[in-house]
């Protein structure tokens, strides 16, 4: 390699003109820029290529891309390992130092200020400025050349808008989705599935080979299903994107779930409102061995209390280690986090029987999802470690059936299991716009609230309420007419104290052991939880309902 370029400027070179896969797939790299004398001529852009074969097919189209940026290229012949070597190196080189993407173009660009729009955009405005040809092609997948379409910077700008607008509105998922002549593009926010635009096939399909790119992924692939993630950072902070797509039958499918890298809320005295819940849960944190459990569905926020537990715990004192899939969150300070590998038999419960062999005080599982993990598990904790799992269960005492449903003994499990702390995300009622009232008559009956107690409810709009008030200018700024603005947890902790120990070893059902531990413990449910952030006016009874009954 010549001192005359590097990884990064390389990378950024790729990036501006070209992308890696395409790199990759045509063995053509572009090296370095020199300056010219040459009368309008911004420079000359070095070109490596394996093939001189292959020059006269690929020439003409990079020729007319750095034409339109105002560039000339000169092509040198390399080996085609050199080539490889120095895309690999400009691979590392933008995800080491977490390049920005680039957003300069951003404003200037039609299709980026209808992305920026609200999710209710009008799609009579929505112009891409490409060529569809959706009427010429119902087939438009087979015939485009998505590695050398995907060159195209509105494409690229698109991607990158859509990713920070979401990042931006604490959207937590992205799904883009083939219709038989569209891609529609919605959104998961605040827990609840939104439509965001949609857009014609062939755009579609090159934005989501655009993403692939920038994941890493194989765009050349488009019936196996693939993962693969997005780093980048915006505004100085650092955003993560977990990519899978799978083949439907109007083409390919991908959803993008948006990792919270915000270690601000990682703090157990914000996400646990209720003081006597958030002590007994420390209670069980500072014990020494044994297993805690935290339960939920995928996205009520199970990886985040467990991380908020874990820093809490990080105080230099003791070894922390942790299996995870993926890593969501950059703990830093003393703790150890190890990623999943599938690939090379890396599961959860062959990393756990590694960590024995370091030393650890604390471990975390990230899913005990079998009985080979749930054994391990139990193997660590009965030799002197403190365990943390997760577990997909509906309600805490739910979580000991599926232990043992994973043929956990129930001596095992009364000896092993400290605590279960079930969880859900409620969303919260918006402060602009809420209606605050008395609460129903049937509502303050069925929910054990006193009738006079001043209750929010949401003040949540149709699409055609909110089309007006947006017309009026008096649509609510803050949620713009959903009711809802952010999330706020709900949560039951069962401790296995020597009565619920008592009742499992008897083999008493889930729902005798949860009135057990209501009755003679005082634990709140779910619901109940849920109850007091309404009293609290944080949310309101419907939502708490909504949520609620997906763990009965």
């Amino acid at each position: 390699m010549t001192s005359q370029y590097n990884p990064t400027s390389v990378r950024k070179l790729v990036d501006k003109f070209f992308s890696l896969q395409w790199c990759r797939d045509n063995l053509v790299v572009p090296l370095y820029e020199e300056e010219t004398t040459l009368p309008m001529s911004q420079g000359v852009i070095k070109i490596a290529i394996a093939n001189y074969s292959y020059l006269a097919t690929i020439a003409s189209p990079i020729e007319e891309r750095l034409s339109q940026a105002g560039f000339t290229c000169e092509f040198v012949k390399k080996s085609q390992e050199e080539i490889q070597k120095i895309i690999d190196l400009a691979a590392e080189e933008k995800f080491i130092s977490g390049a920005s993407i680039d957003i300069s173009q951003f404003d200037e660009d039609a299709v980026l200020e209808a992305i920026k729009a609200t999710s209710d955009v009008d799609e009579d405005k929505f112009e891409f400025e490409f060529d569809d040809d959706s009427d010429q092609d119902t087939n438009v997948e087979d015939d485009l050349d998505l590695a050398t379409e995907m060159m195209e910077s509105k494409i690229q700008n698109a991607a990158g808008a859509i990713l920070i607008n979401s990042k931006k509105d604490n959207v937590s998922d992205i799904h883009i989705a083939p219709k038989e002549d569209k891609y529609k593009i919605r959104v998961r926010k605040d827990g609840v599935m939104q439509p965001f635009m949609t857009m014609p096939k062939r755009p579609g399909i090159q934005l989501i080979a655009c993403l692939k790119n920038m994941a890493n992924m194989d765009i050349a692939e488009k019936r196996a299903s693939q993962d693969g993630k997005i780093l980048r950072k915006f505004e100085g902070n650092r955003m993560e994107f977990r990519c899978s797509t799978v083949r439907e039958k109007d083409g390919e499918k991908m959803v993008l779930r948006i990792l919270n890298s915000d270690d601000s809320v990682l703090n157990l005295d914000t996400l646990i409102h209720i003081d006597e819940v958030r002590n007994n849960f420390r209670k069980i944190m500072n014990t020494t061995n044994g297993i805690i459990i935290v339960s939920g569905p995928t996205g009520s926020g199970k990886s985040t209390t467990l991380a908020a537990a874990l820093k809490e715990k990080d105080t230099g004192e003791i070894n922390i280690v942790t299996a995870e899939d993926p890593v969501e969150y950059n703990l830093g300070g003393d703790i150890s986090q190890v990623q999943v590998n599938k690939a090379k038999g890396e599961n959860f419960a062959k990393l756990l029987r590694t960590f024995l062999r370091q030393d650890p005080d604390v471990i975390l599982i990230g899913e005990t999802r079998d009985p080979e993990t749930a054994e391990a598990s139990l193997d660590a904790a009965e030799t002197g470690h403190l365990v943390f799992t997760t577990l997909h269960a509906n309600s805490s005492c739910t979580s000991l059936t599926r232990l043992l449903d994973m043929e956990v003994p129930k001596y095992k499990l009364n000896s092993s299991v400290r605590g279960v702390l079930a969880q859900r995300l409620v969303r919260k009622v918006c402060t602009g716009c809420a209606i605050k009232r008395p609460i129903k008559e049937s509502e303050a009956k069925e929910f054990n609230i006193n009738l006079n107690t001043p209750v929010m409810y949401a003040n949540n709009l149709t699409a055609e309420e909110k089309a007006l008030r947006k017309k009026e200018g008096s649509l609510c700024v803050k949620c713009n007419g959903a009711g809802y603005k952010g999330r706020i947890g709900i949560y039951e902790l069962l401790i296995l104290d020597r009565k619920i120990q008592n009742a499992i070893a008897d083999g008493k059902s889930t729902r005798e052991v949860e009135n057990l531990a209501v009755q003679e413990n005082s634990m709140l449910t779910l619901t109940q939880y849920g109850v007091e952030l309404v009293k609290e006016q944080l949310t309101t009874i419907s939502e708490v309902v909504r949520v609620c009954s997906q763990s009965d």
